[in-house]
């Protein structure tokens, strides 16, 4: 399984490293490089690919996931990304809005989405 970070083509957004994807997904930043506005989208709490992306990019396992949330969340700073069931959905909600960003296994994506980050292990 090969997780991918996508975006919608008319963002303008070709690529992100790595850290700009975490800083958007930990809400360090909630914008892209251009300084257009970032809409994160996680995957449902128990699902795969997001106990992969946050180990892969932030070396965090869900309970420290959820640690890093409630502290964050406590201090009114900033909330989490909105989570939705799978990568089908996610895909829907970046192909329909063009600052959404979201991790999906590479076989949910379709052209209607850009990749701008392939997370390798």
């Amino acid at each position: 399984q090969t997780l991918v970070v996508i975006v919608n083509p008319s963002i303008g957004v070709q690529h992100l490293s790595r850290r700009e994807a975490l800083d958007i997904f930990l809400g360090r930043y909630r914008t892209f490089p251009s300084g257009a506005s970032a809409l994160p989208i996680d995957l449902d709490i128990n699902s795969n690919e997001r106990k992969q992306f946050y180990l892969l990019l932030a070396h965090k396992d869900p309970a420290d996931m959820s640690s890093y949330w409630a502290r964050l969340t406590f201090s009114g700073k900033i909330s989490p990304p909105f989570a939705v069931a799978d990568g089908h959905m996610a895909v829907d909600i970046v192909a329909n809005n063009p600052n959404a960003i979201a991790y999906v296994d590479r076989a949910s994506v379709d052209n209607r989405v850009r990749i701008a980050l392939e997370i390798t292990p």
